[in-house]
């Protein structure tokens, strides 16, 4: 009893003592010996590296403590937790599906296995979960993602049929979309316009709403022509252009953001590496080159601006660096740093572009 008393003590001022210590969020928390620094093409393929593993996603293993500081209590805190609580199983991604990163460096996961979005927050050192749609309506299935004018969070629910709006914590703003979309997945948001598309994936169109979430309108319609739409996913949006990941025709058909008139189109059917099959994820870098997740084939290709086969980041099935397993949504930041949803992986794989030559002299 006495030992006991000691210990609560303990406790009792540790609690009143401050801290700035916090995890921090590392990439590489997992990786394998050897890993740091594989870079795509190989060094050996003797051509000029362009993109290098930077690490990977998987959840609260990600958040590593740093060392305890001389004379604080919080390594001591973690062990007594430790010892009084056990070893927790930490939280993790299942099947992830698409990601956007916030103003303030938080990168939010959807998981459709989940149910719910995951928010790695660097400032907070933690790994925080929102999985309420509307009200108690939980999430379903949960896969695009945006990030709207004053940073809410728009997510599209394929089984829900709605686009659910979020604020910075996660809270529910509302939703819409509701009897006017059958299974919406893709999400892009247009700044300039105050307009969300999204990928209405079973209506084989792009519906269009404002920003207070009234429908505004439709760009295309099932079918293989050029503007035409068979069971599209992903979308993507850069100078007026909306990038559309049109699966079911095996291509990215590229139309124009107000009309949908077509402009050019991106990959050809095939088995070969460069062709697609099952196009999934679409991002953009800063230097116009186009990112594409082949998901059959589980590869990350890179077109140029016009729609040239450039290289392919990795590709083939497994779980070793440069390895996926139905990968979907794909993002590039604004430090040039892609981020791959490896699905099946349950992982976000992390590469930088480290820039230039990407595009054919």
């Amino acid at each position: 009893m006495k030992g006991f008393l000691i210990l609560l003590c303990t406790f009792v001022l540790a609690g009143c003592a401050t801290t700035d210590e916090r995890p921090v969020l590392q990439f590489g928390a997992q990786m394998p010996p050897g890993a740091r620094g594989t870079v795509f093409p190989a060094e050996q393929a003797e051509e000029i590296p362009r993109y290098v593993y930077v690490g990977q996603l998987t959840g609260e293993e990600n958040f590593v403590w740093p060392e305890p500081k001389r004379d604080t209590f919080g390594g001591f805190l973690r062990w007594i937790a430790g010892i009084v609580g056990g070893e927790a199983v930490p939280e993790g991604l299942q099947r992830p599906q698409a990601l956007v990163v916030d103003n303030a460096g938080r990168i939010l996961v959807t998981d459709i296995s989940r149910q719910a979005v995951l928010v790695f927050d660097r400032q907070s050192g933690r790994m925080d979960i929102w999985d309420k749609a509307v009200g108690y309506q939980g999430f379903v299935a949960p896969v695009g993602i945006a990030l709207g004018e004053q940073q809410e969070v728009y997510v599209a629910d394929a089984e829900l049929a709605i686009v659910v709006r979020l604020d910075a914590d996660g809270k529910t703003l509302g939703s819409f979309g509701r009897n006017v979309l059958q299974r919406p997945t893709g999400v892009a948001w247009d700044a300039r316009r105050k307009r969300l598309y999204v990928a209405d994936t079973h209506a084989h169109d792009i519906k269009v709403f404002a920003q207070d979430g009234s429908f505004v309108g439709q760009l295309g319609e099932r079918g293989d022509a050029a503007g035409e739409f068979n069971f599209p996913t992903f979308l993507a949006l850069r100078d007026d252009e909306l990038y559309v990941s049109d699966t079911m025709n095996a291509r990215v058909q590229v139309v124009g953001a107000e009309r949908g008139d077509f402009r050019r189109s991106i990959g050809t059917r095939g088995m070969y590496v460069g062709n697609l099959v099952r196009p999934k994820g679409i991002a953009l870098d800063s230097e116009g080159n186009v990112y594409v997740v082949e998901s059959y084939h589980d590869h990350l290709l890179v077109f140029n601006r016009k729609g040239e086969f450039l290289m392919a980041v990795g590709g083939g099935t497994g779980q070793a660096i440069g390895q996926y397993y139905l990968p979907s949504g794909v993002l590039v930041d604004s430090g040039n740093r892609v981020y791959l949803a490896d699905t099946f992986n349950g992982r976000i794989v992390v590469y930088q572009f480290l820039g230039g030559g990407t595009e054919n002299e």
